[in-house]
């Protein structure tokens, strides 16, 4: 059915329309659909860079072709001065074009050190609470192609495993929340496109030229990179590659957690039996990883380097005892217990 006929039916507002009815934007939304894909209610996290901006409207017109509840969200961290005046200015231009967008804003003392991974981990913390209140199980994000490349080249410089890697996939569960990522297969360049044409506006973050970064570094180094001839196509094959490899990784620790666990609903306690670590490393690495966020009820898993030691304990018998990610871990005899920490 073309986008004409289908108009007719839904009624998407002539401002909205007019909009996608340019070629290139048209292309975007299509590959944006067939991406997305779902059919329940959602929250949509607006920064107001040109990537959430194009999620924004994208998004918009999504919901009201299939008939959708979706909410939209500006976090406002607080760490700039101007930052307050931004959200306001993003909200009203949004609200031209029929988006009407919350401001959520992170009160409290700031971080000095580690400051984009706090405010990344707090701005979850903020749209999580609203979802919840909400009772929407979807947050869409704006994270693109470059971001996926970006991602890569930050994990390795961490040393991160295979899962790390390939850590920012289109779709993600974090306990009951689905993060979803449909921008994932476009290009920056195609989205700044988006923003600039539809709403002729979009905050620059001077954060983005800050060297004290390390996301800032790794930009600028993929920059001369490509500037010497790396070609993105292969590399996002590459990482795709790894994500095969990935999934047969999840069949084995799927395999462990199946026939060496036991939880106990009696003494609330969850029993891994030894064979549970006579498996090779990474299998049991991800599957006590996730034992630990699910008893402990976290939304991230704990730090590798952490859990790194208490396995090394276990298989060295030399834990007793010890606490992990709002757990208890025990050795008994062949036995390893974990329970929630009161």
């Amino acid at each position: 059915m073309s986008l004409k006929n289908l108009s007719a039916i839904i009624k998407i507002p002539k401002l909205l329309k007019n909009k996608l009815n340019n070629k290139k934007i048209n292309q975007i939304y299509n590959e944006f659909e067939r991406t997305l894909d779902i059919n329940k209610n959602f929250v949509v996290a607006v920064s107001g860079g040109p990537d959430s901006l194009a999620l924004a409207f994208l998004s918009k017109v999504y919901s009201i072709k299939k008939k959708l509840n979706s909410k939209f969200f500006i976090v406002d961290h607080k760490l700039r001065s101007e930052s307050t005046k931004e959200a306001k200015l993003v909200k009203h231009t949004l609200k031209k074009f029929l988006i009407d967008a919350e401001i959520l804003t992170w009160q409290g003392k700031k971080p000095t050190k580690n400051i984009q991974s706090l405010a990344r981990k707090k701005r979850y913390d903020l749209i999580f609470a609203r979802c919840k209140k909400l009772k929407i199980n979807n947050i869409l994000l704006g994270h693109h192609v470059d971001d996926l490349v970006e991602n890569f080249f930050i994990r390795i410089s961490r040393g991160s495993g295979l899962r790390g890697l390939i850590s920012l996939n289109k779709k993600r569960k974090i306990g009951n929340i689905n993060l979803l990522r449909p921008l994932l297969d476009q290009k920056k360049e195609d989205l700044v496109y988006l923003s600039k044409y539809v709403f002729n506006f979009y905050v620059k973050d001077p954060s983005n030229n800050d060297e004290q970064f390390k996301r800032i570094k790794i930009r600028k180094l993929i920059n001369e990179l490509q500037k010497n001839g790396l070609d993105k196509k292969k590399f996002i094959k590459t990482i795709n590659n790894l994500k095969y490899s990935d999934e047969v990784l999840k069949f084995y620790v799927d395999n462990n957690l199946k026939k060496n666990t036991y939880f106990s609903e009696k003494r609330k306690k969850l029993i891994l039996n030894k064979d549970f670590f006579h498996q090779p490393y990474e299998v049991i690495f991800r599957a006590f990883s996730d034992l630990i966020k699910i008893i402990g009820k976290k939304y991230y898993p704990v730090r590798g380097k952490k859990l790194d030691k208490i396995i090394s304990a276990i298989k060295d018998k030399t834990l007793s005892k010890v606490t992990l990610g709002g757990c208890i871990i025990e050795k008994i005899n062949q036995t390893v217990i974990i329970s929630k920490e009161h």
